[in-house]
């Protein structure tokens, strides 16, 4: 039986020794090789031409968004699944652009990281529940103004209808108009789950 070849890219020995040590106890699973950045990755992808690879998304240098789409123009016939810990909806939307099949969280179980890689060798999509969700609730953001945007920034920071009226230059009136609008595209029922949601998704991120 063809085992399936695997790629493992951390920057943390403890973690590879990890995945290994699960990997390579499957009958039909191997690990062809290990990088600890995204330049080796590169270079192991090209001469190894693994089936899998197995990449931490937060990496010193290259993330993992940008190894993907690099380790893909060296070996186009691999797959990748991105492993993270705390990647965000806009890291992780940024890695399936690049090319990326598919991305799980750490904290899967021995079996289920086995079963991610075996769908992702066949070229199935793999998103952890956690992830999946996280995607699903920046795809229904709807699209902020920039005056939302605003408005919403100020209240991540604690200002007073007053406050936000007296730096925007606006009405306290229209304030609140752009707070009931903002309330409804997030979904949230007041201001403290509106700032929650804000920081969840990154919403403020330059």
């Amino acid at each position: 039986m063809k085992k399936t070849s695997v790629l493992l890219v951390d920057d943390h020995s403890v973690v590879r020794m990890g995945l290994a040590a699960i990997i390579n106890i499957e009958k039909d699973l191997k690990v062809c090789g290990e990088a600890e950045s995204g330049a080796e990755a590169v270079k192991l992808a090209r001469e190894m031409r693994p089936d899998v690879v197995v990449m931490d998304f937060m990496m010193p240098g290259m993330d993992g968004a940008e190894t993907t789409e690099a380790v893909l123009r060296a070996s186009p016939e691999s797959k990748v699944l991105v492993l993270t810990t705390y990647g965000t909806s806009v890291d992780i939307a940024r890695a399936l652009k690049c090319g990326a099949t598919g991305a799980v969280t750490k904290n899967l179980s021995n079996e289920e990281l086995a079963d991610a890689i075996r769908a992702t060798a066949r070229g199935e999509r793999m998103l952890s529940a956690e992830i999946e969700a996280s995607l699903s609730e920046a795809e229904s953001d709807n699209g902020l103004t920039t005056r939302q945007r605003e408005v919403l920034d100020s209240i991540t920071r604690g200002l007073s209808n007053d406050d936000i009226a007296g730096m925007l230059g606006i009405s306290k009136v229209r304030v609140k108009q752009h707070l009931a609008a903002l309330y409804q595209k997030l979904g949230a029922a007041n201001r403290a789950e509106a700032v929650a949601i804000a920081l969840r998704r990154q919403l403020l991120k330059s």
